[in-house]
Parts: structure tokens; sequence; C-alpha cells
């Protein structure tokens, strides 16, 4: 069964069947036919159905079944006029809704289109109604796929929802509010999208403010990725001395006593006496002699306080320092040191229990001792005595008057090296080998670290941490220096770079 389409319209302007000379005669007879098409003859002409509301403005009626043979003529005549007024109003709002505007036929269009339809046997296809008329049962929910029906409905990019499967991409709850963020396709709360995108502090644990333009500014660690606000770079928020990570405000920090603060992953390996250091010590000495760099002198070495340090520097005439730190010194002159006897304790958040002795240093040789800051982790005090002990053996090796980004190079060299092969054995060895080779002996990276056991991947991170420090060092002797040496052994070897030194007082290019 076919059916017909009747859209109300604000000007019903078409109509159909004789040609009428006056225009009220005209609207006399088509205002006729909508009072017999809305009057109660609709029960029988819509086949007991009632009118099914679409949207505001359209309804639709089923269109009647009779056989053409059994009707009269003046049925057929009044059904035909039916026909062509409703394909009349149909292709009319097609046009309205393709933006057209409404425009009326001409009275012989509209007979040619009236003969055309008593000519068929059949009733006109109906075209089918506009998205924006069709019943609200077309509309599936973009959540549960399900129809929405006469329900509340939202709708959002395109697509409608019932309004508890609006729901939060990050929470699973409904969004309620009036306003909410968007990502690509993903609706979120705007509490649940700044939680997951707007970055925090790693010291307040607050979320990182804007600044007066309305952008997120932050400071972020070049190794450790650690984000802050800028205001901690100027509120007195302490760093730990080794590591450089600013102290988180709900973290354990332990303070040594001297200004300096350490963090715990930094203190489970840190050396704290001179006879913790002993050991390590030793080791780095067998490897410059697995280096064919032996050590014939046996140069002392202290760990000493920050204060000891800074004032044996004062008293040091010779030597180029790292300067705002100086965490080890090469010492030429005799003075007296306080060195720490024994280890401390820690209590709460402070050591505590420290025990120093004054030790008288005579110079026996061009090196009187090589002093270390105390309270460093292992790989980082073994990085300084092995930047140290190359200081101590250029003087004793007859290595003089260096420029100090020579002298300072060639030494981060060596203390770049020994903590490669603490914190990757067996990455290169070349430099070793190379050196080596003069007295047909061989070295390996494994043998000379003085750790028994494995380190931790935390310990491991700390020394590559110091290996990027090395390397990204700013400054002009340390920085500049290092990069000038570490290239220069790379392309000719270790042994062949000091020989050049020897002779030149300067790195080969």
């Amino acid at each position: 069964m076919s059916s017909s389409s009747v859209n109300h319209i604000s000007q019903p302007c078409i109509y159909a069947g004789h040609f009428v000379s006056s225009h009220a005669e005209r609207k006399s007879r088509f205002m006729k036919w909508l009072s017999k098409l809305f009057k109660g003859s609709g029960t029988s002409r819509l086949g007991g159905e009632r009118p099914q509301f679409l949207g505001e403005e359209s309804m639709v009626w089923s269109a009647p079944v009779r056989s053409v043979s059994d009707r009269s003529r003046s049925e057929r005549e009044k059904e035909e006029l039916d026909r062509a007024i409703a394909l009349s109003l149909a292709e009319d709002l097609k046009r309205r809704n393709a933006g057209n505007r409404w425009q009326t036929k001409s009275d012989e269009d509209l007979a040619r289109a009236l003969q055309n339809n008593l000519n068929s046997a059949y009733p006109p296809y109906a075209p089918s109604l506009p998205r924006e008329y069709q019943p609200r049962t077309y509309r599936v929910c973009g959540g549960c796929n399900r129809d929405i029906g006469y329900g509340n409905y939202l709708g959002c990019m395109g697509t409608f929802f019932h309004p508890d499967c609006f729901c939060c991409h990050a929470c699973r709850s409904p969004i309620t509010e009036h306003e909410f963020s968007l990502s690509g396709k993903d609706a979120y709360h705007k509490s649940c999208f700044k939680e997951l995108t707007h970055p925090k502090c790693e010291v307040c644990h607050q979320f990182i403010p804007t600044n007066g333009a309305g952008l997120i500014e932050y400071r972020c660690h070049p190794f450790w990725s650690q984000k802050y606000c800028p205001s901690h770079e100027h509120d007195n928020t302490a760093r730990c001395c080794s590591c450089e990570r600013l102290e988180s405000w709900n973290a354990r920090y332990i303070s040594l006593g001297d200004g300096r603060s350490l963090c715990l992953e930094c203190m489970e390996s840190a050396v704290m006496d001179t006879g913790d250091c002993q050991p390590l010590y030793h080791a780095i000495r067998d490897y410059y002699e697995g280096m064919n760099m032996r050590l014939d002198q046996q140069i002392p070495m202290l760990l000493v306080e920050r204060q000891a340090l800074n004032e044996a520097i004062v008293g040091e005439k010779n030597g180029f320092h790292h300067m705002p730190e100086t965490r080890g010194l090469c010492l030429s002159e005799e003075q007296t040191v306080a060195s720490i006897l024994k280890r401390p304790r820690i209590g709460g958040h402070r050591l505590v229990g420290m025990r120093t002795q004054p030790q008288k240093l005579t110079r026996r040789c061009e090196v009187t001792a090589i002093l270390v800051l105390y309270g460093l982790p292992r790989l980082l005090t073994g990085a300084i005595l092995a930047h140290e002990l190359m200081h101590g053996w250029l003087r004793l090796k007859g290595y003089r008057n260096l420029n100090p980004a020579v002298e300072e190079g060639i030494c981060q060299v060596l203390s770049y090296m020994w903590l490669e092969s603490e914190v990757m054995p067996g990455f290169r060895n070349t430099a070793s080998t190379s050196a080596a080779s003069t007295s047909g002996s061989s070295s390996s990276s494994s043998s000379l670290s003085s750790k028994k056991g494995g380190r931790s991947p935390v310990e491991n991170k700390i020394g590559e941490f110091f290996m990027h420090q090395i390397a990204h060092d700013t400054s002009t002797a340390y920085g500049e220096g290092f990069r000038a040496a570490n290239k220069a052994v790379n392309a000719y070897g270790l042994r062949r770079t000091l020989d050049h030194i020897r002779l030149t007082g300067s790195l080969p290019v």
C-alpha cells in the first residue's frame, strides 16, 4: 500500500482541477476541499488510523485502498485531485529542503501534472521524508546503539545520546555539566581532562599554573625529566647534592649537616668515611694500572666535609677548580685537614654521630693527598677519584704547566671512562686496549669493577646521570675541554693522545 504525505506550510497556494477564472473562486474551492479533508470523513478515508505527528510541522496518513473499477467518476476525480495536491506539496517540500525559494507553478503546469495523474492507474510514489521530518524513533543513541524514541536526548558532534549514555571517556560517569572537554571523538569532564593532560609539579604536586599569557610554563630537568613550577627555582627549594633533583615536598631527604641534602636513592650507596672509601680507591688505582698507567707513589686519600675541602682549596696555590661546587682536590701543598674518621648514622632527617680527626699532610712528592667530599654515592665518589688520580698521574709523570682545558679535559675523559666501565661493562674498551698494548697486556672492564654484586637499576641510572653531567658540562675547562679530549682519544687512542700532550702541551687535532 502506498501512502501520501501532507506537510503543513504557511502559504498553501497550490491548487489543481478545472481552470477557475477568479482568485476568490479558486480560493473558495480550495478551502472547501480542505474542510472535507479534515472533517469526520477522515476516519473512513484514513482507514480508521489516527495521524502520526512528526516533529512540529508534518503528518502522515495511510493512503486509501480501493479498486479502480468499482468507483464512481466523481470519487475518482476527487481522489485524483487529492493526489495532485499532495504531490505538489511533497515536491515543494523537497525544494524547500534543497534551499530553493517557494515558487508557484503556472496553471498550465498544474493542469499537465493533473492530466498525467489521471492517466496513471496507481497512486504516485511519495518521496521519503527528509531526516529532520522523520519520527524521533529514528534517532539512535551513540552510546548504547538503541533507539532514543520520544525521551530526552543530547546532540553532540552530529550524534545523539540518551542523557545517561553521554559519558566521560576517563571515569565513565555521565556528563551533566553544560561544558565539557573534547579530545578527538572522546568527551571528558573538564576536571577529568585536566587530571589527564594538565602537568603536575613533581615538587609541590599541584597543577602547574598558567602564566600571564594563559600558557602552561614549567621547568624540566634535562636528564630526569622532572617537571616543576618555575617558582621553585627561587623559593629556596633544595636539590639533592648528588643527582640534582629538586626535593619533593612529600619525600624524605637526608641532611648532611653542611648545607647539602641527599635523596634516599643516592643515600643507598653513599660513601660516608675514609675507611669505607679505601676499597673503591684501590680498585680505581688497579683500573689505571690495567691501562699501563701505574701510580708508583702511595698518595693518601681522605674523605672530608665541605668546609674542610673549601679551606684546602684556599690553601692550594696551584690548580684549577670547578666552581661553584668542587667535590675533589688533588693537593700539592702541605696542609692539615680534618678527615672523617667515623661513619655518621642517620637520626631522623639528618646524620648524627660523625667523628673527624685532624691530619697533617706532608709533601713527599709532587702530590700531597687526594681529598674527596664525603656523603656522595659510590659511583660519583669513584668518578671524582678517577679525575683526581689523573691529576696526580700527570704531575708524577712530568706533565707541567698544561692549559686548564687540556688538563681538566683529559682528567674528565678518565672519569668518564671509569664510569662507562662500571655502568656499561664492555661497551667501550678501545681506549684501555690502546693504552695497554705497549706492554702487551690487555684489560677487561669487567675485571676492573670493585663491585662484587650486581648494582640495582637505580644505581646504574644515577651512574648514567653522572656520565651525562660530564658530557654536557657547559664550562670552558671541564665541558669544552672534555669534548675536545674525548674526540682525540676516540680518534688516536689514549696513549698517543697523552704522548702528544707531553710533547706539545695540546690535544691532537
